[in-house]
């Protein structure tokens, strides 16, 4: 008998996985926040003998080598991988044993493209491959993307993905359950998974890496890249160089005083509250990315890299869920935090600021005379834009906001969360704004004029 249990790592959209037998386990591409992967084996009753890992990540940091000290498990990494500490070097046809009264078996199998040393593993029961772990390689209905490596390796590493999608598929039966790493939500996707699960047989009809030849595939998948996080520069390096452990014990609780210090010395101070009770109040300065959102993700994305950040939280439970996220891409400790609400994080004698919401009918309702900016990727405004509106991504926003024009600035995306970003941005500048807090799809109902590039 076998386990295979997933831990979804939603905020960044990614799994990890645990496969274990009656005894022993492997876990599969850890988050850094491992004790979630600890109590996962707890519950199943089984020691965690093998960590391995698909490839060297490129957009989290990995939890395998602390993982793996802390559990005394063997550590398997890709060999062809450049990493600077000691780890088992896995090659293509190695086969490790994970558990011998359930017959449990990995076999490394080289699927190069996501990156060049890219490695699934086949699990096998009694020697019958029932589920492989293909990381960046092979997802559900697309692949890993492969440009995050070095652009001159860029197309030669999307010829790399097409070839081991057909190996795998070669290789495997049709029932073979597929377990990927990155298709969630994750940036490492070249394109986003539909639905939660999915097999060989599955992906042969509708992969379009197994259904389209290698140059029609690599020209499509090349030209549908997307911008990659700027924060996804300090991963791959964090990896090969071996993550410290981390510390999620809460940081240092700061005043009123000390928040408008750490504000007046150029420090981030970021509000986790939501976005409707961000616009309602909040510390003038302070930037709104949602607890609730991809905070990890557009916060790392968007923040000068090792810029001090303070945390401003409404309870202490939201603040460690915080914490938890942002370790998983570098930001390891905030230089200080708070909870409540704006009556405590302000000082005596000031107030708290706002800035109004509104609908795209409510854009639609308003004269000619104000600034439309639309802060979606360029992947997402060549599907559709407002007539008339100002693009600037708004994972470029916070260094080109001179370049928003004068006058009262209506901001959107396509659903609300990164147009509360960029209004809490764009407030802290000083300027008048309106967060669309509504869904793109209701911008043409409205009777607002639409362009298509």
């Amino acid at each position: 008998m076998f386990f295979v249990d997933t831990i979804e790592v939603s905020g960044l959209g990614n799994r990890s996985y645990l496969a274990s037998g009656e005894r022993t386990a492997v876990a599969v591409d850890p988050p850094r926040d491992l004790d979630r992967m600890i109590a996962a084996a707890s519950r199943r009753g089984v020691r965690i003998s093998h960590v391995v890992e698909t490839h060297v990540h490129n957009d989290y940091v990995t939890g395998g080598l602390e993982l793996a000290r802390i559990t005394g498990a063997a550590y398997l990494v890709p060999a062809g991988a450049r990493v600077s500490f000691e780890r088992v070097p896995v090659r293509d046809g190695d086969r490790t044993e994970i558990d011998s009264a359930a017959g449990l078996t990995l076999r490394a199998l080289a699927t190069p493209g996501h990156t060049p040393h890219h490695t699934s593993y086949v699990l096998e029961e009694g020697g019958a491959a029932i589920a492989v772990f293909t990381g960046g390689s092979l997802l559900i209905g697309t692949v890993g993307r492969p440009d995050l490596v070095e652009p001159r390796l860029t197309e030669d590493l999307a010829r790399a993905q097409h070839a081991s999608a057909h190996r795998l598929a070669a290789e495997l039966p049709d029932e073979t359950v597929v377990l990927p790493t990155h298709g969630f939500g994750s940036f490492c996707s070249s394109s986003q998974a539909e639905g939660s699960d999915t097999t060989i047989g599955k992906e042969k009809v509708s992969n379009e890496a197994l259904t389209r030849d290698v140059d029609a595939f690599v020209a499509e998948l090349l030209a549908g890249l997307d911008d990659v996080p700027a924060y996804y520069t300090h991963m791959g390096p964090a990896n090969a160089g071996g993550p410290a452990p981390v510390d999620l014990t809460p940081p240092a609780v700061a005043d009123a005083d000390e928040i408008a210090a750490r504000l007046a010395a150029g420090e981030w101070v970021v509000d986790l509250r939501n976005r409707i009770a961000f616009a309602e109040g909040h510390l003038a300065g302070s930037f709104n990315f949602e607890a609730g959102g991809q905070l990890a993700t557009y916060l790392a994305w968007l923040i000068p890299w090792g810029k001090p950040v303070t945390l401003l939280a409404e309870s202490p439970e939201q603040l460690a869920a915080a914490q938890r996220e942002l370790v998983r891409v570098g930001i390891d400790r905030p230089a200080a935090a708070a909870t409540g609400g704006p009556a405590d994080w302000v000082r005596p004698g000031e107030a708290p600021a706002s800035f109004p919401r509104g609908t795209f009918a409510d854009l639609a309702a308003r004269s000619a005379d104000i600034v439309v900016l639309d802060v979606r990727r360029a992947s997402e405004r060549a599907g559709g834009y407002v007539d008339g509106s100002v693009h600037i991504p708004i994972h470029t926003l916070h260094g080109r906001l001179g370049e928003v024009p004068d006058g009262e600035v209506w901001v959107h995306c396509a659903g609300g969360m990164r147009a509360a970003i960029a209004a809490s941005l764009l407030d802290a500048a000083g300027r008048d704004v309106v967060a669309v807090d509504d869904s793109f799809d209701a911008a043409e109902k409205a009777g607002l004029a639409l362009r298509t590039p």
